[in-house]
C-alpha cells in the first residue's frame, strides 16, 4: 500500500527536522519570543501553496492570537492557479502589499517558500529586513541552493533571513514512487512547513514562561466553554495591527 509508505516517508521527514533543525527552531522561537513580549506581531508570508502554512497559525486554536497573516487573492489561486506562479515571480509585489499592512519596530516575520528563489518571498524578506524586522524562513535548502535566483538581487530567502530553516523536503517536493508511473507523488512541504511554524510557535511559548510573560492563546471556537466575546476579549488589543480581524461579526 503506497500510501503507507507516505507515511513512513512524512513521519522519516520530521523525525529528521527534529534532529538537524532542532537549534535552528529554537532561535527562532527565541525571535517570536522577543518580539511577542515587546508588544510586537508576527507577520506570515507564503505564496503558491505556502501561503497554507502562513494561514495555518492565523486564528488557530492553540495559537497565539498576535498573527498577521499577509495574504493577496494574486497568490491563493483565486485569480486563477497560473496567475498565482506569474504573481510570486513579479518583482515589487511584495513592496506593493507592505503599502497596505502595519509594521511595528517590534515586529517579527516568518516567510514560508519551498524553492527560496521567486521574487515575491525573496522580496518580502529583503522589504521586511529593511525595516529592521527580523525574518525566519522555512524553505528547503536542499532545492534551493540547487536552483538560480529569480530576484534580481541575486539572492535566495536562506540567504536574507536571520534564521533559515530546512523543511528537509527534497527538491520537487514529492516522496512517492509508484510502479508503472512516471510520475512521483506525495507532496511534503505542506506537512513539513506546517509542523516547523507550529514548532516555532510552541517554543515561543516555552520561553515566554520561562521569562513569566504568558501572551494571549485562542482557545478553539468549537468548545463549549469558548464564547464570541471570549474570542473578542483576546483579539481586541490587536485590532487595526491585524488587517483580517473581524471582531465586531456577530457569531450565532
Amino acid at each position: 500500500m503506497y500510501f503507507l509508505e507516505y507515511i513512513k516517508r512524512l513521519q522519516d521527514l520530521l523525525t529528521r527536522i527534529g534532529a538537524e533543525q532542532n537549534e535552528n527552531i529554537l532561535r527562532a522561537g527565541t525571535l517570536v519570543a522577543n518580539s511577542l513580549a515587546a508588544g510586537g506581531v508576527i507577520h506570515t508570508f507564503g505564496t503558491g501553496h505556502s501561503h497554507i502554512i502562513a494561514e495555518d497559525v492565523f486564528f488557530r486554536a492553540g495559537g497565539i492570537a498576535a498573527v498577521n497573516p499577509i495574504l493577496d487573492d494574486r497568490f491563493l489561486f483565486l485569480k486563477g492557479a497560473l496567475e498565482s506562479t506569474r504573481s510570486e515571480r513579479q518583482p515589487g509585489i511584495a513592496r506593493e502589499l507592505l503599502e497596505n499592512e502595519i509594521i511595528g519596530p517590534a515586529d517579527a516575520t516568518i516567510i514560508i517558500s519551498n524553492s527560496g528563489r521567486n521574487a515575491a518571498p525573496v522580496e518580502m524578506a529583503l522589504e521586511m529586513s529593511g525595516r529592521g524586522v527580523p525574518v525566519i524562513a522555512i524553505t528547503s535548502l536542499e532545492q534551493s541552493r540547487s536552483s538560480t535566483p529569480r530576484h534580481a538581487s541575486g539572492k535566495r530567502l536562506f540567504e536574507i533571513a536571520d534564521v533559515a530553516i530546512d523543511n528537509c523536503v527534497p527538491p520537487g517536493d514529492a516522496l512517492v514512487t509508484i510502479e508503472g508511473s512516471e510520475s512521483i507523488t506525495g507532496a511534503s512541504s505542506t506537512v513539513a512547513g506546517s509542523a516547523i511554524i507550529h514548532s516555532i510557535i510552541i517554543e515561543a511559548l516555552a520561553e515566554l514562561a520561562r521569562r513569566g510573560v504568558n501572551p494571549p492563546v485562542l482557545p478553539s471556537a468549537n468548545l463549549e466553554n469558548t464564547s464570541a466575546a471570549t474570542l473578542r476579549d483576546i483579539l481586541r488589543p490587536f485590532a487595526g495591527r491585524i488587517k483580517y480581524l473581524d471582531i465586531d461579526t456577530e457569531i450565532d
